[in-house]
């Protein structure tokens, strides 16, 4: 269960960095309300991963995920730039993450 939550909590970290960057310095309400609850469950998720995974792995897998999340999420929308590099350099970043998974 604490896996679960705890890829949850990575997607989680994804949506409020993106609504981070949408909130034009928290002035405009929706997106910084968005910014604020996933942030809460995020770290709230993490939080609860945390009492039966090593801090270690649990916070890089949670980082890692939502590091992925966040640069995919952006090569979609067009916001990041796209190229072979990026994506294999992105694909190894989540090999990672599996990678701890894996060991544990």
């Amino acid at each position: 269960m604490a896996w679960l939550v705890l890829v949850v909590s990575g997607a989680l970290e994804a949506v409020w960095a993106v609504a981070l960057g949408r909130t034009a310095g928290f002035s405009r309400l929706v997106p910084s309300l968005v910014f604020l609850v996933a942030l809460t469950a995020s770290m709230g998720g993490l939080a609860y991963a945390m009492r039966s995974l090593p801090a270690g792995t649990a916070y890089a897998v949670w980082v890692g995920i939502g590091a992925s999340l966040t640069v995919a999420f952006g090569m979609l929308t067009g916001s990041e730039p796209v190229s072979a590099i990026r994506v294999a350099l992105l694909c190894g970043l989540i090999g990672c993450v599996a990678g701890l998974k894996l060991v544990h």
